[in-house]
């Protein structure tokens, strides 16, 4: 499944959640996000879509003006709380997540990013049954998941390269490590790296010159990329084959991880791609 409002690796993510939160009886969600977030956009679809309620712990305060996700979320009925940005650096911690289970039981908690053990089993499959041959996979990190998962499923057969959306990324070596040891401690990967330096300012920044880079892969390929996410990625593997990073011959598979209502933050850039 993929459509315009649960795309890409969201739904990965999120469809073994959904069917574990069933089987325990379950209807009600909850999940965390920034205001900007596609995780709290695909949440909010699918639980209008497939009859959850649905609660979004917002990271920072209410802005006055809605962001096109928060909008979209509350008009889908999500139910927003926003907390501040200390509160929400405890989004992990047990004692925060108990609190929250007590205050809207009974509830499934799905953590940002919708990166959990489920998750990441899912992203696992899914590589494994890509077919085109190829040496190397690129993909845009935010949590982590996604890449583990896809880590996993490569079992080192072939070599990926995570392009982190946020500055200061290398925090996420850590994370995916973490992801990759929920079901076997003993288990070795050595074939992923981070590049760090393609997060143009950092988390949605975008200058003129990602700006121009996408505006051109669309004219070009005819594929939206947005600047959050896919837009880094695809500049850092270009930008890496120019400066001749990869062995001559080397089959590139770009992970398109959709998003892309990321380009309503960014109407300028929208119009300037001839989107509606």
């Amino acid at each position: 499944m993929n459509d315009p409002f649960i795309q890409g690796n969201k739904w990965l993510k999120l469809r073994p959640n959904l069917i574990a939160a069933k089987a325990k009886g379950i209807n009600k969600l909850l999940t965390f996000g920034g205001c900007y977030s596609n995780h709290i956009y695909a949440t909010a679809a699918a639980g209008k879509r497939f009859g959850f309620e649905t609660i979004g712990i917002i990271r920072g305060p209410e802005p006055e003006n809605y962001s096109n996700t928060l909008n979209f979320a509350k008009k889908a009925g999500m139910q927003l709380q926003f907390i501040n940005r200390q509160q929400y650096r405890s989004k992990n911690d047990p004692e925060f997540i108990e609190e929250l289970s007590r205050t809207y039981q009974p509830v499934y908690i799905i953590p940002e990013g919708g990166s959990n053990n489920l998750a990441v089993e899912s992203c696992a499959q899914y590589i494994q049954n890509i077919s085109p041959e190829y040496d190397v996979i690129g993909c845009s990190c935010g949590t982590g998941g996604t890449i583990a998962g896809f880590i996993k499923g490569l079992n080192n057969s072939r070599n990926i390269i995570g392009f982190p959306a946020l500055k200061g990324g290398d925090f996420l070596y850590q994370e995916i490590q973490s992801f990759l040891k929920l079901k076997d401690n003993k288990q070795q990967f050595d074939n992923w790296t981070l590049k760090t330096d393609y997060h143009f300012g950092g988390y949605a920044k975008c200058n003129n010159q990602l700006k121009g880079f996408i505006v051109n892969f669309y004219e070009r390929h005819n594929i939206p990329l947005e600047p959050v996410y896919t837009g880094k990625m695809m500049f850092g593997l270009f930008d890496l084959i120019q400066k001749g990073y990869f062995k001559k011959g080397s089959h590139i598979l770009a992970i398109h991880s959709g998003g892309l209502q990321g380009l309503d933050g960014f109407p300028d850039l929208k119009k300037e791609m001839g989107l509606k």
